[in-house]
């Protein structure tokens, strides 16, 4: 992991946090990137007008939820005014309850950002000077410690946004920018950050967002983005090794179906097959090979209709992000509402759909693999890819392994969002589980990465096996780069470091790179 301290501060523009939404690619490059926040003037100035609507109806004697009551099924006691500070440290000191392993620190770095831009919004009710400290912990490189359990995904993402809000007063623990734990407190002062005193309806707007499952939506799109690339990338590759043909992506039967994730996944296929002389060999008239199966010709169908649901997902990230999620919400007038606008289904949905979307492009990928292994099915290859099949088994466990991260993902993508537990003695009776459907798409990304390396260091095997004939110049490149780090056919070796390796290889793009040098931009 590249220390916090490194990133921060460094080459990238700040991202600037103000009444206009945010893009994904700027939580991204806040999450990921290590960029800095910047809160505008007009931001200040709306939290300042809606945080004088707060204090003024704090001082009247007729209850207001989140400033002068309690909360959730205790919502129903008046809280007197000398104890509303004590009623928003509670808040958050009782809130901070999760559980489990640590989450990561791009997903908690991307829900800091999320709730500062709602914050920033002037609909909260929030002090600035509390908007300020969250966004010093921001730029300081400070991640709270947030832990696996304790979200619903309603009522916001509670525990995981109260340890941040935690944090800010100074207590439970951080990792500081070189991502050691620390104090909270030592952390702070280390960077010379003072603690929040929280006000009334304080802790309630720091906690009552989506922003832990929209951040993990924003990064999954943009994961899934370039996979998808990939994904189109080990196709070729194994259409390639199997001596298939590229006729059936050609443009004029791509465009008789009108998905637009279809057409762009063919498109791809296109490019990275053009001039292959391994495609061209068996071109003629004497090749008797039909049709080629689905997990070669449907192979643009199934990313195409995965491209079309990262989009459509996306467009609810998008939503998501030009929302004020709180509650209550102090509106223009001065009016202080509660509303349900915390509740996570619309994110919980896709990131759903996502998880059905990742688990099935990787089942298309492992039949390719396994294709390829099948000394029936591979049109001349080696059993198993082997040096010399029986006394070396080639890549028959890779596939195993494979098949066991899909079958995995199969599981994963059962929804959680269809899921609900009643909580709050009855008071929060339907809850969307967003939280747990970003937390299992994030494994099932992870997975999905996986297979996709064992099937392009199984092709890059068999494309080395067709020789003399050659690859096209698109995925011979992308042979080019793997085999820098992962070597050709030999007698069995440990093979666990070249899956390593290969998907060391996609995640920090030498694969795309290498293909993109010969095709230009992929869709």
């Amino acid at each position: 992991m590249v220390p916090m301290s490194s990133l921060a501060g460094g080459s990238q523009p700040s991202v600037v946090v103000g009444l206009t939404p945010l893009r994904p690619a700027d939580v991204v490059a806040v999450a990921r990137g290590g960029a800095r926040v910047e809160l505008t003037g007009e931001a200040v100035a709306a939290m300042s007008a809606s945080r004088h609507h707060v204090e003024t109806l704090a001082t009247r004697s007729e209850p207001v939820y989140g400033v002068s009551t309690g909360f959730g099924a205790l919502a129903n006691r008046h809280i007197p005014a000398e104890l509303r500070a004590s009623l928003q440290r509670s808040l958050i000191r009782s809130h901070a309850a999760s559980a489990g392993d640590d989450v990561e620190r791009e997903v908690v770095r991307a829900l800091m950002v999320l709730r500062l831009r709602t914050l920033a919004t002037g609909r909260t009710g929030i002090h600035p000077q509390t908007a300020r400290t969250l966004a010093a912990l921001i730029n300081a490189g400070i991640t709270p410690v947030v832990r696996e359990y304790g979200s619903l995904g309603c009522s916001g993402d509670l525990a995981p946004l109260a340890h941040v809000a935690l944090a800010l007063m100074g207590e439970g623990e951080v990792n500081d920018a070189e991502g050691v734990r620390r104090s909270a407190a030592d952390a702070l002062d280390s960077a010379g950050i003072r603690p929040v005193e929280l006000a009334a309806k304080e802790g309630l707007a720091l906690i009552n967002g989506t922003d832990g499952m929209l951040g993990m939506l924003i990064l999954a799109c943009h994961d899934l983005t370039e996979l998808l690339q990939v994904a189109d990338l080990s196709a070729a590759m194994s259409v390639e090794a199997l001596l298939g043909t590229d006729r059936v992506f050609a443009a004029d039967l791509q465009q008789l179906r009108r998905q637009p994730g279809q057409q762009s996944a063919a498109a791809n296929l296109r490019r990275l097959l053009a001039d292959s002389p391994i495609v061209e060999s068996h071109r003629g008239p004497n090749c008797t090979l039909v049709q080629d199966a689905y997990s070669l010709r449907c192979a643009p169908q199934v990313a195409g209709a995965a491209r079309d649901t990262v989009a459509h997902a996306l467009s609810v990230a998008v939503n998501e992000l030009d929302s004020i999620i709180d509650n209550p919400t102090v509106l223009p007038d001065g009016r202080v509402e509660s509303n349900g606008n915390f509740h996570g289904a619309p994110v919980g949905y896709v990131l759903d759909f996502l998880a059905i979307a990742t688990a099935d492009v990787a089942s298309i990928s492992e039949r390719r693999t396994d294709r390829m292994l099948d000394v029936h099915r591979s049109h001349g290859l080696p059993a198993f890819l082997a040096h010399d099949p029986g006394v070396d088994s080639g890549h028959m466990i890779a596939h195993y392994t494979q098949a066991a991260i899909v079958s995995e993902l199969k599981r994963l993508a059962v929804p959680a969002s269809v899921d609900s537990i009643p909580t709050s003695a009855m008071q929060e009776d339907h809850v969307s589980m967003g939280w747990s459907a970003g937390r299992k798409l994030r494994t099932a990304i992870d997975g999905l990465r996986l297979v996709l390396a064992v099937e392009v260091l199984t092709a890059a095997r068999a494309l080395d096996l067709r020789a003399p004939l050659l690859p096209s110049p698109a995925t011979g490149a992308v042979v080019a780069a793997l085999r820098r780090n992962v070597p050709t056919v030999g007698p069995d070796r440990w093979l666990a470091p070249e899956i390593d390796a290969t998907v060391a290889a996609v995640a920090n793009r030498t694969l795309l790179t290498a293909a993109e040098s010969v095709t230009g931009p992929l869709a």
